[in-house]
């Protein structure tokens, strides 16, 4: 193995909260930090672990997918108030769909100099944590209701004549053709 050292680490969460309201939030983190230390353009030291950035995200959603509050902050930022001024600017999430052409809307809202380049990379990751937090429920709907589960044919282990869609679906197993 060729020898190597890490410079840089990027540690992304997103957790999906049932609330009693009958409301999801959706809580995302982004955390970026140097594995050295290196020295600021004010002469102070960044110590290696020490977050470059450190956001956070949280949407309130409907089950529907429409998303109806965000919040987003920065616990650390490379250039502190000047970066903290685009929070206000992610109010823009409240009325998009997360699973309605929400990562186009993202880009289109705040790409360039409209937004945040970590925070609008993490909020387009929401989504898929929305689906899987939902899916339990969204799978009983649609197996009680006789409809075909949504995630079906959404990727190859849910493919029609897939054994997994044998074993947990049969209802909609479809053999393949040889």
């Amino acid at each position: 193995m060729v020898k190597r050292k890490k410079i840089h680490t990027r540690q992304m969460t997103i957790d999906s909260y049932q609330r009693d309201d009958g409301l999801w939030d959706l809580e995302a983190k982004l955390v970026d930090f140097k594995s050295y230390d290196f020295t600021k353009s004010d002469g102070s030291v960044r110590k290696a672990g020490e977050p470059v950035h450190d956001m956070n995200i949280c949407l309130t959603v409907e089950d529907s997918g429409l998303i109806v509050d965000a919040q987003v902050s920065y616990d650390a930022a490379p250039y502190g108030a000047v970066c903290r001024s685009i929070e206000e600017s992610y109010k823009g999430l409240i009325g998009l769909h997360l699973l309605k052409g929400f990562r186009h809307k993202v880009r289109e809202k705040f790409g360039k100099t409209q937004g945040c380049t970590h925070m609008s990379e993490l909020s387009v990751l929401i989504p898929t944590v929305f689906v899987q937090g939902l899916s339990s429920k969204r799978i009983s709907q649609a197996v009680d209701s006789g409809r075909r589960p949504f995630q079906l044919e959404g990727c190859h282990a849910y493919s029609l004549d897939s054994p997994v869609v044998k074993e947990f679906y049969p209802q909609w197993y479809v053999p393949g053709t040889d």
